[in-house]
C-alpha cells in the first residue's frame, strides 16, 4: 500500500538518530492524556517510544509491539474509557511528539523529512486499527460477561433462594438498590413465545423513560417479558406503560401484562414475580379480558383457591346442576359470567352474548331452577357469584372436579 513493507525503511533511506529522553516522552503523554479527556496516559504504553523510532529510523512497530497495543485498547475497554477517547489518547500523543520532535532532531533534506513523516503515520494507522481491535474484543467479551451475570442475577431473584446479601453484592454494579421496594411486571403474548427475544432492550428504554429510574431490569423467561422495576410508579401505571408500549411497537395484538404488589428486599421481588405470574395464569382460566392485571386486585381469586376443598364442595352443590341442561352447563355458566359482568343487567348481557332479552331471561330461570339460586335476588348473587369463579378456577365443566371435603 505504501510501497513498503512493514520494518523497512523507504529506498534504504535513514535520519539521523534523535536523543529521545524518557522524560520528554513521559511529558508528551501526560499531556496527551489531557487532551483526550483526562484518559490515563498508561494506556499508551511504549507506543511513545515506537513513533520516535519511526521517525529516527523508519521503523515501523514489530508484532510484539502491536500486541501490547492491542492488550491496551482492551485495558482501555475495561476502564471504561470510550473508543473515541482512546482513539484520541494515540492521535494527540502523535501529533504532539511529531511537533516537538527535539530540536537536533535533523533530516537530511525534504526527502527524509517526508520518510520519517510517512513512517510516524504509518505507525500511528497500525496502533490505532490494533488499539480499536483490542478494545472491540474486550468489550464484546464484557458486554457477554455481563449479560451472563445479568441472566444470572435475575434469575436468582426470580427465583428467591439466593444468598440475601451476596445478591445486594451483585445487584448494585446494574444500579439496583435492593434495599428499596420493587415489583415485578410479567407481560404474555396470546401468540408465540418466540416474539419475545428482540424485545427486553427497547422495552427497557421505555420503562426506565417512563419510570425515570435506571433501577431497572428487562429480561425474557419461559416465553414471557419480566420487567423488575422500583415501587412508586403504581401497579397499573407499569402495567399500563408495558402493555402501551408493546402495543405502539408493533409487537401484535393480545399483550396481557399482570403487575405483582411491591415489597421490599430481594425477596420480595420474588414474592411479586409469584404475584404476577399467579395474575396471569388465574386471568386465563377465567377468560378475563382485561389486558393489565394488578396483583392486588385478584386477591378474591387466591382467596377463593386458598381452600379447595370447600370451593370444590360449593362448585359440586351450586352449579353442578347445571350439567342437567339441554346443550350443558357451559352456556349457562356464560350466561352468569355475562350477567355478572353487567352489573346484573339483562339487556346488557344479551348484547354481550348477542343472544335476544327474552332469551337471557329464560336462561336465568332456568338457572335458578336447576340450582335453587336466583340471579336475581341479592342474598342469593354472591352464592352464584363465587361458585361461578370456582368453577372457571378449577377448570370445570372441561375438567373433572377434584374431591371435596366430602370426597
Amino acid at each position: 500500500m505504501y510501497g513498503t513493507e512493514r520494518g523497512e525503511v523507504r529506498n534504504g533511506a535513514r535520519c539521523p538518530d534523535a536523543p529521545v529522553s524518557e522524560a520528554w516522552l513521559r511529558r508528551v503523554a501526560e499531556e496527551a492524556g489531557r487532551g483526550a479527556g483526562g484518559v490515563p496516559p498508561e494506556l499508551l504504553g511504549g507506543f511513545l517510544r515506537v513513533l520516535a523510532d519511526a521517525a529516527a529510523s523508519g521503523r515501523l512497530p514489530s508484532d510484539s509491539e502491536l500486541d501490547a497495543v492491542r492488550r491496551n485498547g482492551g485495558r482501555a475497554a475495561e476502564l471504561g474509557v470510550s473508543a473515541g477517547n482512546a482513539v484520541q489518547l494515540y492521535l494527540s500523543a502523535a501529533w504532539r511528539l511529531w511537533r516537538e520532535l527535539p530540536a537536533d532532531a535533523q533530516f537530511r533534506d525534504a526527502g527524509a523529512t517526508a520518510d520519517a513523516a510517512e513512517a510516524v503515520m504509518r505507525a500511528v494507522d497500525l496502533a490505532v486499527a490494533g488499539l480499536a481491535d483490542g478494545y472491540t474484543t474486550a468489550r464484546r467479551d464484557l458486554v457477554r460477561n455481563e449479560e451472563t451475570l445479568r441472566r444470572e442475577l435475575i434469575e436468582d431473584l426470580l427465583r428467591g433462594d439466593g444468598d440475601a446479601g451476596g445478591l445486594v453484592a451483585r445487584a448494585e454494579p446494574f444500579g439496583m438498590d435492593l434495599g428499596r421496594p420493587h415489583q415485578v411486571a410479567l407481560a404474555a403474548p396470546d401468540g408465540r413465545p418466540g416474539r419475545v427475544d428482540a424485545v427486553p432492550a427497547a422495552l427497557e428504554r421505555a420503562v426506565v423513560r417512563g419510570v425515570g429510574d435506571r433501577d431497572v431490569l428487562v429480561a425474557t423467561k419461559d416465553g414471557r417479558i419480566v420487567v423488575i422495576a422500583p415501587a412508586g410508579t403504581g401497579g397499573s401505571g407499569l402495567g399500563g406503560l408495558l402493555h402501551g408500549e408493546l402495543t405502539r411497537a408493533g409487537r401484535g395484538p393480545g399483550w396481557r401484562v399482570a403487575v405483582g404488589r411491591a415489597h421490599p428486599g430481594s425477596y420480595g421481588i420474588a414474592r411479586s414475580y409469584e404475584e404476577a405470574r399467579e395474575a396471569l395464569t388465574t386471568a386465563g382460566r377465567l377468560s378475563l379480558p382485561a389486558p393489565v392485571l394488578r396483583a392486588e386486585d385478584m386477591l378474591v381469586y387466591r382467596v377463593l383457591l386458598r381452600d379447595q376443598p370447600a370451593i370444590t364442595d360449593l362448585v359440586q352443590t351450586v352449579v353442578v346442576p347445571l350439567a342437567r341442561a339441554r346443550g350443558g352447563a357451559a352456556p349457562l355458566l356464560d350466561t352468569l359470567e355475562a350477567f355478572f359482568a353487567t352489573g346484573c343487567v339483562v339487556a346488557g348481557t344479551a348484547r354481550r352474548l348477542h343472544l335476544s332479552v327474552r332469551a337471557v331471561s329464560y336462561r336465568l330461570e332456568r338457572i335458578a331452577e336447576l340450582t335453587g339460586h336466583d340471579p336475581a335476588d341479592p342474598a342469593q348473587r354472591f352464592t352464584l357469584h363465587a361458585a361461578v369463579l370456582g368453577a372457571r378456577l378449577l377448570g370445570w365443566p372441561d375438567r373433572d372436579l377434584p374431591p371435596g371435603d366430602a370426597g
